[in-house]
């Protein structure tokens, strides 16, 4: 029976319907990750601390035009990408947590949108975007830190490392508008990396190499000029300062990383294969793994596997297929395995890396921040399984859909779970908050301007009170701590009468209390700290 022209209009319109629909939920899921990271920020979670505020202190130097620092306070290491973000911010609100961050929110919308462009590139399934894109949405206690506290290198690590993946892409695939743009672009951004945080080199050398196989010709000409230009841009506070000091910022990095230092290697592929992955990608509670929460642990090396599997073998089968005519043959699928290819083995290198350190045997849930890179290599880890459940093929196993279903359904839903965990503590973070900002606003009510306090207690509480209370680090034994900024040690070294400050049941508080019961030192209780006044 014939079909009448409105029936086929309506069956177009349907059709038409159904192929935008995956992108308005990829776009719903984007505003929803967004959205949630946003109220986190308005909730004072995940919570500040010292290092962050750190970044706070050279945003507001910049800022007032005081200084214009090139690493992070108090170390050779770790660009102040961060600190240049958001100085126009705090210049303009003042000091804030929320100003400090806004940026770095920014930072986790980029990183989540060329996500699923980039999953679309390489798989044109929109559908699978989708769900890359939903699981990027998710963020447990672990995920938010790093993308949304602004303590050096993470939040714009995953962005960087996945606008190269996907500029080295359409370089690749010979994409024609903007070509010198892009070049450029690329070459920036892999400078700017190797000033920000060597943890994304991987991906800079991965993508790098697609880009050298598929376009050396090419970079032989302009292409190459521009690239070198603008990663010599990128990396010029790291080359100015090498330059003007003579201080090598990989023996900084070396000597920070903890190679040497005692964590045997059993301690070290623990926390690395077992406890890392699954803390440091999202699937745990806050600050610890359930023994079921570590199934991604077991799973992800299979889904290295398996990607790498797939797209050698696609990258084979170009290599072997017969030319056309003309000689030529499509790049689509050969650029598409080899940079899935550079993503996965940037994804083993920074396992690696990572369990050459002593921090994976030492302190696991704490440096799973490092494995934060492998993010960006998520629209390759689930593809196999993805190409998988979506099959219908008589000569498929049921058994192999099911457990490729099992799998996609249980990395959602691990990601949820521990969502969840993260939203619990928001009452408690911003409890925490509250309690700090009465412990500021009772400062300067007593006029007390010089204080002694521990490491994560000093360049929080100098931040918050933008630079009116100066604060000195020192050990649980009272001896001089590290202090990143040396000229607020010198201020409360020479102030007539200095505070001491301490948390509630720390060690610090412990031995500051045997001086008051000394009667050398004053003690007023704060709700969480605890403040000791000298007789006057």
């Amino acid at each position: 029976m014939a079909i009448d022209a409105g029936e086929r209009s309506r069956v177009t319109s349907r059709a038409a319907r159904w192929s935008r629909l995956p992108h308005a939920l990829a776009g719903t899921a984007l505003v929803a990750g967004v959205g949630y990271r946003l109220l986190l920020l308005l909730t004072n979670t995940p919570p500040t601390n010292s290092d962050e505020a750190t970044m706070g202190l050279a945003a507001l130097h910049i800022g007032q035009g005081q200084e214009f620092p090139i690493w992070f306070y108090g170390q050779a290491y770790m660009g102040t990408l961060e600190a240049y973000l958001a100085a126009p911010l705090i210049a303009l609100t003042g000091p804030s947590t929320l100003a400090l961050r806004l940026p770095t929110l920014a930072l986790y919308a980029v990183f989540a949108l060329l996500a699923w462009r980039l999953t679309l590139r390489l798989t044109g399934d929109h559908w699978y975007a989708l769900l890359v894109t939903a699981l990027l949405a998710f963020g447990s206690d672990r995920i938010v830190k790093n993308q949304l506290i602004a303590g050096g290198g993470y939040p714009e690590m995953n962005a960087a490392g996945m606008a190269l993946a996907l500029l080295a892409y359409d370089l690749a695939a010979g994409r024609p508008r903007r070509r010198l743009v892009r070049w450029t672009g690329w070459g920036f951004l892999a400078g700017l990396m190797v000033w920000v945080d060597p943890l994304v080199l991987p991906y800079v050398i991965g993508t790098g190499v697609v880009l050298v196989a598929f376009r050396w010709r090419e970079l032989t000409g302009r292409a190459g000029a521009l690239l070198g230009v603008g990663a010599l841009v990128g990396a010029a506070p790291l080359l100015l300062d090498s330059l003007v000091t003579g201080r090598s910022p990989l023996t900084a990095v070396l000597a920070a990383s903890g190679a040497g230092q005692s964590a045997s290697w059993a301690e070290r592929l623990s926390g690395a294969l077992v406890l890392g992955p699954a803390l440091g990608m999202g699937f745990c509670s806050p600050g610890a793994c359930a023994g079921w929460q570590l199934w991604w642990s077991a799973a992800l090396p299979l889904l290295l596997l398996a990607a790498a599997v797939i797209a050698w073998r696609q990258l084979r089968g170009y290599r072997q297929s017969a030319p056309a005519p003309d000689g030529s043959r499509p790049l689509a699928n050969a650029i598409t395995a080899a940079l899935s290819l550079a993503l996965v083995a940037a994804a083993v290198a920074t396992l690696a890396s990572y369990a050459t350190s002593s921090a994976a045997g030492r302190t696991p849930v704490e440096s799973s921040r490092y494995l934060s890179c492998l993010l960006i290599s998520v629209p390759v880890l689930l593809w196999p399984v993805w190409r998988v459940a979506r099959q219908r093929s008589p000569g498929l196993p049921g058994l192999a859909r099911a457990a490729a279903i099992g799998v996609l359904a249980g990395t959602l839903g691990t990601a949820a779970v521990a969502t969840g965990a993260a939203l619990a503590t928001v009452p408690s973070y911003r409890a925490a908050e509250a309690q700090h900002a009465e412990l500021v606003a009772t400062l300067r009510t007593l006029d007390v301007r010089h204080v002694y306090g521990g490491y994560w207690t000093c360049n929080r509480l100098i931040f918050a009170s933008a630079e009116e209370i100066a604060c000195a680090v020192v050990n649980d034994d009272l001896g001089p701590g590290h202090n990143r900024y040396p000229a607020y040690r010198r201020a409360v070294d020479a102030a007539a009468s200095p505070a001491w400050i301490a948390p509630d049941g720390s060690p610090l508080a412990a031995r500051l209390d045997a001086q008051v019961r000394a009667d050398a030192l004053t003690l007023r209780h704060i709700p969480g700290w605890r403040l000791y006044l000298p007789h006057r």
